[in-house]
C-alpha cells in the first residue's frame, strides 16, 4: 500500500511545527526566565512529545491493512519514549559482572573474537531484524568485489514490495540507489529495501538466503539457519547471540558500513520519507558505531551494538529482552563492563632483542632482524605483567630472504602465552659460491 501523496506533505509540516515549538520553548526558558514562561514552555514541549513523528520505525509492532499486507505506521512510540538510564549504576568490575535482562547475551572483542562475558550465548533464538547483519555483510562484500557500487540504481520487484513489517513502501518498478537502500536497511530496518539488495546480488531472495547460510558456514557459525533475509518470524529461522557477535564483528570491519550505521537522522525521496535510527545508542552512547536492532513478537527485543574506545572495539549482543529499554541498557552495561576492565595493548620486541644474527655459507656474514607491532586484548589489572620472550636460532644458513620469518616473540601475561609476534629477516643473504668465495679472498688479501 502506498501512502497517499498528500500525507507525507502534511507529516512534513507537522515535523516543522515540532521544531518551531522546541525552539520557542527553549527561548522562553533561557531568555525570559520567568515562572509563567516556564509553564508555557513546559506545555509546548509536552505537545512536541505527543505529536506524531514522520520517522519510519523498524522494530515497533505493525498493523494489518485491508489487503492483509503488514506495514509499519509513521507514528513510532519507540522514538518518542526516552531511553531510561539507571543513574545509580556503577561500572561493573571483573568478578562483579553486570546483570542483563535478556534470554541470552554476549560481549565479544571484535579484533580477536574473545568472549569477555556471556549468558546462554549459544542458545538458538529467533533473531528478528538483526538477521540483516548477515544480509548487510554480503552487500558490503558485493560492493567491495565490484558487483555494484553505492551509486548503482536498482529496481524494486513485486516480491520485494510484498514484504510485511517495517518498510519504506517501495512500489513495484520504483528505482532507488544502493546508497539509499542501504540507509533504509541499516537506519530504518526496511524489509523491502533489504530484499531489493539481496535480489541484486543473487537474482532472488531464495538464492540470497542460500548465500547467507553459506557465509554463516564459512564463519563457523553452528547455531544459525536463515529462512529469509529480513528477520520476519518463520519456522526454522534462528541464530544465537554468539553467532550474531561473530557476523557483527565481520560486518563492522567494513568501514563503509559505519557511514550508515552511525546515522542518527536522515531522509529518502528528497525528504519525503524521514528516517530515525532505531539504535538509540548511536546518539546516546559515546563511541557507538552501530549496529542493528530487531523486534518481533517471537524474538522479543534484540540488539547488536558495536563501540570503540581507546583502540578497543567491542560488540555486545542482547537477544530476547522483554522491552526496548532492557536491550539498550543491557548492551550499554556490557560495553561499559568491557571498556572498564580490558584494554588493547600494542607490543613489539625491543631493539636489544633484535641484534643481527650470523649467517653461514652466505655472501654476507650476518643479517639484520625486524619485528612488527601487534595488538592484544589484556585485562587492565594484568597489563604490568606482560612479558616478551624472543626466541632466535644461534645462526642461519644461506640463502636468507628479506621478510623471511627467522624467529618468534612470545607474549605472556602472568606466565600464560596470549599470542606471538613474528621476527623476520631485514634483508637478503645469498648463498656463497666458488666465484663469490674467490673474490672475497682476493678482496681480503689485497684490501685488508
Amino acid at each position: 500500500m502506498r501512502i497517499p501523496e498528500k500525507v507525507p506533505h502534511l507529516l512534513h509540516l507537522l515535523s516543522l511545527h515540532r521544531h518551531l515549538i522546541l525552539i520557542f520553548g527553549i527561548f522562553i526558558i533561557e531568555v525570559l526566565n520567568m515562572k509563567s514562561a516556564k509553564r508555557i514552555a513546559a506545555t509546548a514541549l509536552a505537545v512536541l512529545l505527543i505529536m506524531p513523528s514522520t520517522a519510519v520505525s523498524a522494530d515497533e509492532p505493525s498493523k494489518e491493512t485491508e489487503n492483509n499486507r503488514l506495514v509499519t505506521e509513521y507514528y513510532s512510540p519507540e522514538l518518542t519514549e526516552p531511553m531510561i538510564i539507571d543513574a545509580t549504576e556503577t561500572v561493573a568490575s571483573a568478578g562483579n559482572e553486570p546483570t542483563v535482562g535478556a534470554k541470552a547475551f554476549v560481549l565479544m572483542d571484535v579484533a580477536t573474537g574473545a568472549v569477555l562475558y556471556e549468558q546462554n550465548s549459544h542458545e538458538r533464538l529467533a533473531p528478528a531484524s538483526i538477521t540483516k547483519i548477515m544480509s548487510l555483510l554480503l552487500v558490503m562484500e558485493a560492493v567491495e568485489a565490484g558487483q555494484f557500487s553505492v551509486d548503482t540504481v536498482l529496481t524494486a520487484s513485486e516480491h520485494a514490495c510484498s514484504m510485511g513489517g517495517s518498510q519504506i513502501w517501495l512500489e513495484p518498478g520504483e528505482q532507488m540507489s544502493v546508497h539509499d537502500l542501504l540507509k533504509a536497511t541499516v537506519v530504518g530496518s526496511a524489509n523491502d529495501a533489504t530484499v531489493v539488495l539481496g535480489e541484486a546480488i543473487a537474482g532472488s531472495e531464495e538464492g540470497f538466503v542460500a548465500m547467507m547460510n553459506e557465509r554463516a558456514a564459512e564463519l563457523g557459525l553452528n547455531d544459525t539457519c536463515f529462512v529469509n533475509s529480513t528477520g520476519l518470524d518463520a519456522d526454522g529461522h534462528f541464530t544465537s547471540a554468539y553467532d550474531i557477535a561473530v557476523m557483527s564483528s565481520a560486518l563492522i570491519k567494513h568501514e563503509l558500513i559505519k557511514e550508515y550505521s552511525t546515522i542518527w537522522m536522515d531522509s529518502l525521496r528528497n525528504g519525503q520519507s524521514e528516517l530515525v535510527n532505531t539504535n538509540k545508542l548511536v546518539k546516546f552512547y559515546e563511541g557507538c558505531t552501530g549496529l542493528k536492532t530487531g523486534t518481533t513478537s517471537k524474538a522479543g527485543a534484540c540488539l547488536s551494538a558495536t563501540a570503540v574506545k581507546q583502540g578497543t572495539e567491542l560488540v555486545a549482543v542482547v537477544m530476547g529482552a522483554s522491552n526496548s529499554n532492557d536491550r539498550f541498557n543491557g548492551a550499554r552495561k556490557l560495553l561499559n563492563y568491557g571498556f572498564a576492565n580490558w584494554a588493547t595493548v600494542t607490543v613489539s620486541p625491543e631493539s636489544s632483542q633484535l641484534q643481527p644474527i650470523k649467517v653461514k655459507k652466505g655472501d654476507r656474514s650476518e643479517v639484520g632482524l625486524a619485528a612488527g607491532e601487534q595488538s592484544f586484548l589484556v585485562e587492565k589489572s594484568k597489563v604490568k605483567s606482560i612479558e616478551l620472550i624472543t626466541e632466535l636460532p644461534e645462526s642461519l644458513t644461506a640463502p636468507v630472504y628479506d621478510g623471511q620469518q627467522v624467529g618468534v616473540t612470545r607474549v605472556t601475561v602472568d606466565g600464560e602465552e596470549i599470542g606471538t609476534v613474528k621476527v623476520i629477516a631485514n634483508g637478503s643473504v645469498g648463498r656463497m659460491n666458488f666465484a663469490k668465495a674467490f673474490l672475497k679472498v682476493l678482496k681480503n688479501y689485497f684490501f685488508m
